[in-house]
């Protein structure tokens, strides 16, 4: 994964990334508030050569001293060195308790002994690791081998007796709060990359591209339609405007060569992924630049060109195909000579039927020689197989494919069966792509004027 990949992520989520770092910084606020205040006090133990009258004497003396820190160190913590502290100090605790608020250690290539203690008090803490270092004295000097004239040969010096502490060391607000937020930044890069991982929704053309090698004909940006903006006069549409213009364009090149099928469905995998938006707009725009256009109806279950055209008919597709009426009598002229709609009409109760039967493949080889281009507008493919059947006889189909809600299994199911239905797939559609990702476009195209065609 590249550097602009793991950006985009963090841009798709940053609010779920920001939230996880401000908890993070939020909990290790309230954890500093809520630990108890702990004071710590250090005081030092050297241990040396009593005797040894030569140079040698003295290096092998140093030398065995060293060798025994290690070993005096792990005696400070044991009951040998502690029993005599707690009775000094009437302490209500034992051995393994008090070793608890101990931290000794040793300093690489010394004979130094540190002896850390914790308390509630500052006293305490100074008090504590006294003791502990004048009852290591006296392990010192009873653990010590003697020597040939009975003296021992190493004893134990405090050579930094523990002072009161003016300030606690624990908690430590500025380093909690640091140790939050790069929590935050960690669990908040690593959950936005999970949810990216694991979400397979369809959001951008590269996620399309791995699914089809349909190339895609354009890309929708997001319209807020939201009641104080319902007549969208921004850059955002005017960027829609020419994405819709060049999805004219693409449709002129893409599948209509050759024996130039001039017919065309417009399909989605689901429902709900703006496909009657695409068809009713690719017809306007192709009316607008001078092709006679034919936008027909042809989701037989759930029509909305009329309501979206806002044209009033009870009668279209279905009666046509029924024989209850003539394509002339039921096509309305919204341009007169550039763009006619043709609704779905009644409802029948066996649409695929319908549109598999001779009478839609008679229909449709008389309304091409009629019109430049014929889009139907026809039910999602994954529900039903009423698209299917008709981009068999159609020219080809176009899908719609709306940015972070189909999923990738539900789109590379509906190629799938538009290929098993030989059906010539003329390219995708991504729409309701984020203005995140194509602020740029609305600038530009902010200065354009319309032409006319409604972007809803």
């Amino acid at each position: 994964m590249e550097l602009q990949q793991y950006l985009q992520i963090v841009r798709r989520y940053w609010r779920s990334t920001l939230a996880t770092v401000l908890a993070c910084i939020v909990l290790a606020a309230l954890f500093t508030l809520l630990q108890k205040p702990t004071y710590t006090s250090t005081s030092s133990v050297f241990l040396t050569v009593e005797s040894g009258g030569t140079a040698g004497e003295l290096s092998q003396g140093a030398t065995y001293a060293e060798r025994q820190v290690t070993s005096y160190v792990s005696v400070a913590t044991t009951a040998l060195v502690l029993d005599p502290v707690i009775q000094e100090l009437e302490l209500d605790s034992t051995p393994a308790r008090l070793a608890g608020k101990l931290s000794v250690s040793a300093p690489a290539s010394t004979s130094i002994i540190k002896i850390a203690a914790e308390d509630d008090s500052a006293t305490g803490a100074a008090e504590l690791s006294n003791a502990v270092a004048n009852s290591l004295l006296n392990a010192v000097d009873e653990l010590a081998p003697p020597g040939p004239e009975g003296n021992r040969l190493v004893s134990a010096t405090v050579i930094d007796s523990a002072l009161i502490p003016a300030s606690p060391s624990a908690p430590r607000p500025a380093l909690n709060l640091a140790l939050g937020g790069l929590l935050g930044v960690v669990l908040g890069l690593g959950q936005a990359i999970l949810r990216s991982v694991l979400d397979t929704r369809v959001r951008t053309t590269d996620d399309v591209a791995e699914i089809t090698e349909a190339p895609v004909l354009a890309s929708i940006n997001t319209i807020d339609t939201s009641a104080d903006r319902a007549a969208p006069v921004d850059g955002v549409a005017w960027a829609n405007a020419e994405a819709y213009r060049r999805l004219r364009t693409n449709v002129g090149f893409v599948g209509l060569g050759g024996e130039r099928r001039s017919s065309m469905v417009v399909t989605s995998s689901v429902a709900g992924e703006g496909k009657t938006q695409t068809a009713t707009n690719l017809a306007r725009v192709l009316a607008e630049a001078g092709e006679s256009v034919l936008l027909v109806d042809a989701d037989l279950r759930r029509p909305q060109v009329a309501n979206r055209m806002r044209l009033d008919s009870q009668l279209g597709l279905s009666d046509v195909l029924t024989g209850r009426g003539r394509l002339q009598e039921l096509v309305i002229n919204v341009i007169p000579g550039r763009l006619a709609v043709l609704p779905a009409g009644t409802v029948p109760p066996n649409p695929s039927e319908l549109l598999g039967s001779e009478a839609m493949a008679h229909l449709l080889t008389s309304v091409e020689r009629q019109y430049d281009y014929v889009v139907f507008d026809a039910p999602p493919l994954l529900p039903v197989t009423d698209s299917v059947v008709l981009a068999a006889q159609a020219g080809g189909a176009v899908v719609v494919v709306r940015s972070g809600v189909v999923k990738t299994t539900q789109l590379e199911g509906a190629v799938e069966l538009l290929r098993a239905g030989e059906v010539t797939i003329f390219g995708i559609v991504l729409n309701d792509v984020p203005l995140s990702r194509a602020d740029a476009y609305a600038g530009y195209y902010s200065s354009v004027h319309d032409e006319g065609v409604a972007w809803k």
